[in-house]
């Protein structure tokens, strides 16, 4: 039979992502805003003894300058209202500024109202306050996830924080501008234990490159891609976009694979490694394994990223 991509996304069903990041991010929603936002800054507070937080890129500073600038001109009272209309995705123009904003304008806006938490500048936890016993439970189901859980937990957090963006109608997204693709003197070719497929080789090497127009033509016209714990994104324009928007300066280190025949002369290819963030530097690598499903032509139909279980996960290609 022919695939779509329902069915393309049960290949190798005995992968195991990481459901306790859904689940987590599922009981974070359910908090209160005070409660949400005092989280995040126990959750960041404590995961900066393990793990730093990188500095975001100036254009991810510039894009939210104009409401950084608003934060500075607040007295503590109306900062900390800002953000718990921020946590309620309230209808106030700040909470519209913020949705139409890319996930990395997103981090770099929150990184710097942390910095400013820190000097003084942006309304501090009060003092002595203390967590509901909700709140606790989730902070002590993050505090138990693994680095590269962690950091997916508090990245979704902030990002679906804002108005809804299905209820502005028509609206630009505000992105940083794309990063040029590395110079092929500067590229750095991976190898895959278990894998030589051409295609699979290239989707890590355009990707570590920057490379997005040379990425997307390895995707069918009707191709697809399932970001962690997401639907599938289908069509190369909505994929490139999403390339541009989230992928950039990803580093890709792929370590072991496997290749088996499918139905209607299609293969299937699992692929375990790591992948490192912009936001939270070399240190942090988060445990993922790709699936995935290629034409008769060798172009990519389908591929799904899914952030893994455990580390042992990473070696698992038991059938």
């Amino acid at each position: 039979m022919p695939y779509n991509v329902e069915t393309a996304r049960t290949i190798f069903p005995e992968t195991l992502a990481a459901d306790v990041v859904p689940a987590t991010i599922a009981r974070f929603n359910q908090l209160s805003a005070e409660d949400q936002l005092a989280l995040i800054w126990f959750a960041y507070l404590e995961m900066g003894k393990t793990i730093t937080i990188a500095a975001p890129g100036a254009a991810s500073m510039v894009l939210a300058e104009r409401t950084l600038e608003e934060f500075r001109k607040m007295s503590f009272r109306e900062q900390t209202q800002a953000m718990c209309d921020l946590a309620n995705r309230a209808d106030t123009p700040i909470c519209r500024t913020y949705a139409v904003w890319s996930p990395n304008v997103k981090l770099g806006f929150w990184y710097q109202l942390g910095k400013w938490m820190e000097e003084g500048i942006v309304a501090p936890i009060p003092e002595g306050y203390r967590l509901s016993a909700n709140a606790s439970a989730v902070l002590q189901a993050i505090q138990a996830a693994d680095s590269g859980q962690q950091i997916t937990i508090l990245r979704n957090a902030v990002v679906d924080m804002g108005y809804d963006p299905a209820k502005l109608g028509q609206f630009n997204r505000v992105s940083e501008p794309v990063v040029p693709p590395k110079s092929m003197s500067e590229r750095t070719k991976v190898s895959i234990e278990g894998i030589t497929n051409p295609t699979v080789l290239n989707y890590m090497d355009n990707l570590n490159a920057n490379d997005f127009d040379a990425l997307i033509k390895l995707f069918t016209p009707d191709g697809a891609l399932q970001p962690p714990f997401q639907r599938p994104i289908v069509g190369t324009e909505a994929i490139l976009r999403f390339f541009r928007e989230e992928c950039q300066n990803l580093k890709l280190l792929p370590e072991r694979g496997v290749s088996e025949p499918a139905e209607d002369g299609y293969t299937q290819i699992k692929v375990t490694g790591k992948v490192q963030t912009p936001w939270f530097g070399g240190n942090v690598g988060m445990n993922v394994a790709w699936r995935f499903l290629l034409n008769p032509e060798n172009q990519i139909f389908f591929v799904a990223i899914d952030l893994l279980a455990s580390p042992k996960e990473l070696l698992n290609f038991i059938r």
